[in-house]
């Protein structure tokens, strides 16, 4: 390319981020909040309930609860890059979020439920966890020891190398979970609508398992006993009929059987796996 040709490129192209620039959104800055336990030699809880957003929750070996915040931009709002009336520009918001502590417990939530928010909270490692979105936003969990209970509706949930029980669900997006140790005779339980479960237990788990999908396979490498399927269900139906069904969980149970582990989506695929 002659040299007035590349010049005349490259003036174009400045132009074009000229006149693109008045559109784009700066970074946002990111707040944190930090609450100290009262008691840091001892377990703790954190609650999370959200609306719109994404919940990281990492374990650390800090004695704080850090949360760094976000985000807060209205969830539902003309598309990005669409002028602003008579030609004002439009202010970013800044996140409102509440954070509280009682007595190891720790509850975090969005002071205005239209905000679209990402949290990323480090706790101590031995913490029991309740976390709650429902739109714009994955959940995943790393490193912590405790009970776990994680809902989501619209993203997936991640749990990785985490010790303890859980018990996860989300409508639309796959569930993972890897587990370092389990809780013995806890029952715990993985579900999905739209999506995939894997889960990888411990090579020594003792648990009975039941495992349903409606349109996908089922898959593990442990040695998984079977076992009767439940008997043919009889009911009586609204119009006075007799309806006799089948029930379709594939049904075993590893290392001599234990408390029950529950796997189960409609759209997707199992996986039950031993950690390697």
């Amino acid at each position: 390319m002659k040299a007035s040709s590349f010049f005349h490129f490259l003036l174009r192209a400045v132009r074009l981020v000229c006149l693109l620039a008045p559109f784009t959104t700066q970074a946002q800055e990111t707040e944190r909040l930090t609450l100290e336990l009262t008691d840091p030699g001892k377990p703790g809880t954190l609650h999370v309930n959200l609306v719109h957003g994404a919940i990281h929750v990492t374990g650390h070996i800090g004695k704080d609860v850090i949360v760094e915040v976000s985000g807060g931009q209205p969830a539902k709002r003309r598309p990005p890059g669409e002028p602003a009336p008579d030609g004002l520009r439009r202010l970013d918001r800044r996140p409102e979020v509440q954070a509280e502590e009682k007595g190891n417990r720790v509850t975090i939530s969005a002071s205005h439920p239209d905000q679209d928010l990402s949290l990323s909270i480090k706790v101590p490692q031995r913490f029991s966890l309740k976390l709650n979105t429902v739109n714009h936003g994955d959940i995943i969990v790393e490193n912590v020891e405790g009970e776990l209970e994680v809902s989501n509706v619209n993203g997936s949930i991640q749990l990785n190398q985490i010790a303890g029980s859980a018990v996860a669900n989300t409508i639309n997006g796959n569930l993972t979970a890897t587990f370092r140790s389990v809780t013995p005779n806890t029952p715990m339980a993985f579900s999905t609508l739209n999506g995939k479960v894997d889960v990888s237990f411990p090579a020594n788990l003792k648990a009975s398992v039941k495992l349903k999908t409606d349109r996908g396979d089922l898959f593990t490498d442990f040695d998984l006993a079977a076992t009767k399927s439940a008997p043919p269900r009889a009911e009586k139906t609204k119009g006075g009929a007799t309806r006799v069904s089948l029930d379709n969980y594939t049904t075993g149970t590893i290392n001599g059987g234990g408390p029950e582990i529950l796997l189960k989506t409609m759209h997707g695929n199992i996986y039950l796996r031993r950690n390697k």
